[in-house]
């Protein structure tokens, strides 16, 4: 069996090394591996020209996490302190109403101190997330319309 497989493997090799390959199919496989070779030098061309550009948006991205994370220790730092001094001024008090009456006022501060740093966190984060969503566009834009002029 073995001897079989080999006369005939050997038969195929001697037809096969007379054989020549068209020359259309020459061509076609050499113009095929030139378009290749140029379409990737093209894409990749793009892609370093692009590495900057999605740098830059992610130096935007981490900006902007950046300022939220410090708004957010800003304000931890804020109500902590608040905290602290209604404590004080609490243990000073002498009466049971002048106790309740300063952790009631505490109470109505931080409310409202709340608020606006709800409010002011909110905006910072939809700033950021604008900002964040227009310089991965655009970067995004810049590639697809580098990819269209260079093919």
């Amino acid at each position: 069996m073995n001897e079989q497989f080999t006369r005939q493997a050997q038969e195929m090799f001697n037809v096969a090394k007379d054989a020549r390959i068209p020359e259309n199919f020459q061509n076609m496989a050499e113009d095929g591996v030139t378009k290749s070779r140029e379409m990737y030098t093209k894409l990749n061309n793009v892609a370093l020209e692009n590495v900057s550009t999605v740098e830059e948006a992610m130096l935007a991205a981490h900006a902007g996490s950046k300022a939220i994370s410090e708004k957010v220790m800003t304000n931890a730092s804020a109500n902590t302190e608040a905290v602290f001094d209604v404590a004080q001024a609490v243990a000073k008090a002498t009466t049971v109403p002048e106790a309740a009456r300063l952790q009631a006022d505490f109470m109505q501060q931080q409310a409202t101190a709340m608020s606006a740093q709800t409010k002011e966190l909110f905006e910072l984060s939809s700033k950021v997330a604008k900002q964040t969503f227009e310089s991965f566009n655009a970067a995004a834009a810049k590639s697809f319309e580098q990819m269209k002029k260079d093919a």
